[in-house]
């Protein structure tokens, strides 16, 4: 089993890196926004039962599909490395695929903010995370969570053997998860 955590701030990719990334490996993807938009109908992510549903789902996929006989999960997560509790919730999840054997990848994806603001407005985005599509609010948030987290880590920060960071702003999503594929043979 495999679990490749695909990291980085807003718009950066994530998803769509992922989802070229499962096409060649035949890993499961697993975006954030899958359990965001799941429960967003009812309570939105900014909410206590909001976080407490999404966070529910996401531990029980993971606890499921670790203790499978799939071949392995690709999660992205953005992570606010000032914040101890996405460390927290990084080792948490970790340790359920490591405690069944599983083996590690950390993918850090990072691109220039001109970059990010276009990919945010994206069809395929808006098209897979409907709380995206207001734009106005999407791109207010995306610069405020710059302005106040720290989206990308710092040199030798992650401690991680199975790590890799790639600048993705000039990259086709194909040719980022083939990078990935053979880092890490996938």
């Amino acid at each position: 089993m495999k679990f490749v955590l695909l990291f980085g701030p807003q718009a950066v990719g994530k998803m769509t890196v992922g989802q070229e990334l499962a096409k060649i490996t035949g890993l499961k993807l697993f975006h954030n926004h899958m359990s965001i938009e799941l429960v967003a109908p009812f309570f939105s992510y900014g909410t206590e039962p909001g976080k407490r549903l999404v966070k529910l789902f996401r531990q029980a996929i993971f606890e499921e599909v670790a203790a499978s006989d799939l071949d392995g999960l690709i999660f992205t997560f953005l992570w606010s490395f000032d914040r101890q509790a996405d460390w927290d919730y990084v080792d948490n999840v970790c340790r359920i695929f490591e405690s069944k054997g599983a083996d590690v990848y950390f993918v850090e994806l990072e691109a220039e903010l001109p970059a990010r603001l276009e990919r945010n407005r994206s069809p395929h985005r808006l098209e897979h995370k409907p709380t995206k599509r207001d734009i106005s609010f999407s791109e207010r948030d995306l610069l405020s969570k710059m302005e106040n987290n720290r989206l990308n880590s710092l040199p030798g920060e992650i401690k991680r053997e199975k790590y890799m960071r790639l600048n993705n702003t000039a990259l086709a999503p194909e040719r980022a998860a083939l990078m990935i594929k053979e880092r890490f043979d996938l």
